[in-house]
Parts: C-alpha cells; sequence; structure tokens
C-alpha cells in the first residue's frame, strides 16, 4: 500500500492519509485555530498570497491554508482514488 498525495494548489502536495479535517476558513474558531497554530510555529501557508478558501488539519497538529477549495481538493483526491483502481 502507497502513499496516496492529494494537490492542494499550486504544485504544493499533502499526504491524503495525514488529513483529519479539511474546512472554510470563515468561521470564528477556525480563525481561533489558524491563529493558534500560527502562534505555536504549526502553520503552513500554502496559498502563495491568495485568498484562503480552505484549511486542512491534519493528523500531526499542522494547519495548512490553501487558495483552492474544500470541494476541488476533494474531486482530486476522488479522481486519484478512481484512477488508481
Amino acid at each position: 500500500m502507497g502513499v496516496q498525495m492529494v494537490s492542494i494548489g499550486f504544485g504544493n502536495i499533502v499526504s491524503a492519509q495525514r488529513i483529519v479535517a479539511m474546512v472554510s476558513p470563515e468561521s470564528a474558531p477556525i480563525r481561533r485555530i489558524i491563529s493558534e497554530a500560527r502562534d505555536r510555529g504549526m502553520l503552513i501557508d500554502a496559498t502563495y498570497g491568495r485568498r484562503t478558501r480552505a484549511v486542512i488539519i491534519t493528523d500531526s497538529g499542522h494547519v495548512i491554508l490553501s487558495a483552492v477549495s474544500p470541494e476541488t481538493v476533494v474531486s482530486r483526491l476522488e479522481e486519484d482514488t478512481t484512477k488508481s483502481k
């Protein structure tokens, strides 16, 4: 069994097995999670200066900001899954 990777935009990829949640950055609790991750040094900004559309939370506690919407990331993941079958 290999490691499945998913593109989160601009040439950045994340291990699909490590993703715990993928959420929109709009709510106050998610903004608080982003702020706390920044303070702990666990924030990874993969937006390249663009608007954050998805916040990815990993099992290691890292918080990843992506400029690609959660729906797009999920569709890429599903596309890769169907190709591998």
